[in-house]
């Protein structure tokens, strides 16, 4: 296959990533373009540009993005007003972030008439597969690059050989073996690896990063009031906030009390089962309190019919379909159940929980006086249940004659 000339990669500005960068230009002599996302992962982003420079990258071909209002705006919420959640358990962190890179990366390579994108993905996980289904569904004729796939770097050991021969540098802890692997932004962090391969052993204290222990947490509980419109937080305890300075702020809360932990074996979409822990405790709230708002204010038709299709909608998402077609029809779908999931929701947190304890909408559908236990002023008619009842019981009835009848005859 014909040499890239340009190539956008996807870059943190870690060992590996640094690595792939140099690798691009020893292995095709192409220009190199580097694309740093702020995603909320809490960290320092400017020595990733600093060290793009270091290895030779032009000022004007490095982009580090500011993408968190983006990202939680345009992917998280309207993942959430789904309640998307992967087996039942995972709230999709790392998956909701790589149609957003991917789309960037795509971007970018437009800008600079560039030929390739690549991505430091390995050929084992998801993110390979998130990644190349994004940025075919973006532009078909763009190429895509996966190092993992391609060189013979396979050990941490020929990494470091090679960083050290091209004068990479190399953090003092990521000499030898590092403890576990960690991945991070504003909806959550997940670890894996290491520590963490054995599912039968408990993953150590060490490895949280954003949530304290639940035996640490405060003895005494916190109320938080979360204000939504049309399915979408805009308030936390009555004060107005961006989608990302919401989902900041309930890290903060829901981390503090130990909210939002789970440790999960997971089925990849590549076919092996992996184990990692992950720590979400806004996105937990958030998910909490957007159940509680639709409780009072969706129609049980809706709703349920809203449940049945999440299972498929969270995984269209964790596969990376985020920009096929039928994860757009579900959405439509999603998206017109939530016109009037309107209102406020308290959350109490304690020691590890996040519990809806209350919930009022101008649009609530809740009506006390027809299941008030009192006197409900003719609201109800009781009687009705009767033939409600007699019509639903028709067909087992028709059902059960017929088996006594064959039963009889048999």
């Amino acid at each position: 296959m014909q040499k890239p000339k340009k190539v956008v990669l996807a870059y943190s500005g870690g060992l590996d990533t640094s690595i792939i960068l140099k690798w691009l230009q020893t292995e095709y002599g192409c220009e190199v373009i580097t694309f740093t996302a702020d995603l909320g992962q809490g960290e320092e982003l400017e020595p990733a540009r600093q060290k793009a420079l270091l290895m030779g990258i032009k000022a004007e071909n490095i982009h580090v993005v500011d993408v968190r209002e983006e990202f939680v705006r345009d992917f998280v919420f309207p993942m959430f007003r789904a309640n998307a959640v992967y087996e039942g358990l995972y709230l999709l962190g790392t998956s909701i972030a790589r149609p957003l890179i991917s789309q960037y990366l795509v971007k970018i390579a437009h800008e600079h008439g560039a030929d390739a994108v690549a991505h430091g993905a390995t050929g084992k996980g998801n993110d390979q597969v998130r990644f190349e289904l994004s940025a075919a569904a973006l532009d078909p004729a763009i190429r895509v690059i996966a190092p993992w796939r391609l060189w013979d770097l396979t050990s941490r050991t020929k990494l470091l050989e090679f960083a050290e021969a091209n004068q990479i540098p190399i953090a003092k802890d990521k000499r030898g073996e590092a403890p576990f692997s960690v991945d991070a932004n504003l909806l959550h962090t997940s670890s894996e690896g290491k520590v963490l391969e054995n599912p039968a052993e408990e993953a150590p204290e060490f490895v949280y990063q954003r949530v304290v222990p639940v035996e640490q947490a405060p003895d005494a509980a916190e109320m938080v009031e979360i204000t939504f419109e049309k399915g979408d937080a805009v308030a936390i305890n009555g004060k107005s906030m961006s989608p990302a300075t919401i989902l900041a702020t309930l890290n903060e809360l829901g981390g503090k009390h130990g909210v939002g932990v789970l440790d999960l074996v997971e089925n990849r979409f590549v076919g092996m089962k992996s184990r990692g822990l992950y720590e979400t405790p806004g996105g937990t709230i958030l998910l909490e309190a957007h159940r509680g708002i639709e409780q009072i204010t969706l129609d049980s038709g809706a709703g349920h019919l809203k449940d049945s299709i999440m299972p498929r909608y969270a995984e269209l998402i964790y596969n990376g379909f985020w920009f096929s077609p039928e994860r757009e029809a579900l959405q439509a779908l999603i998206d017109k159940t939530q016109e009037h999931v309107t209102g406020t929701v308290r959350i109490k947190l304690y020691k590890g929980s996040a519990r809806t304890v209350a919930r009022w909408s101008d649009h609530s559908l809740y009506s006390e006086k027809h299941v008030t236990f009192e006197e409900d002023a003719g609201a109800y008619d009781q009687k009705d249940a009767e033939g409600f009842i007699r019509l639903n019981a028709l067909r087992l009835r028709l059902i059960a004659t017929r088996n006594a009848r064959v039963a009889k005859k048999g």
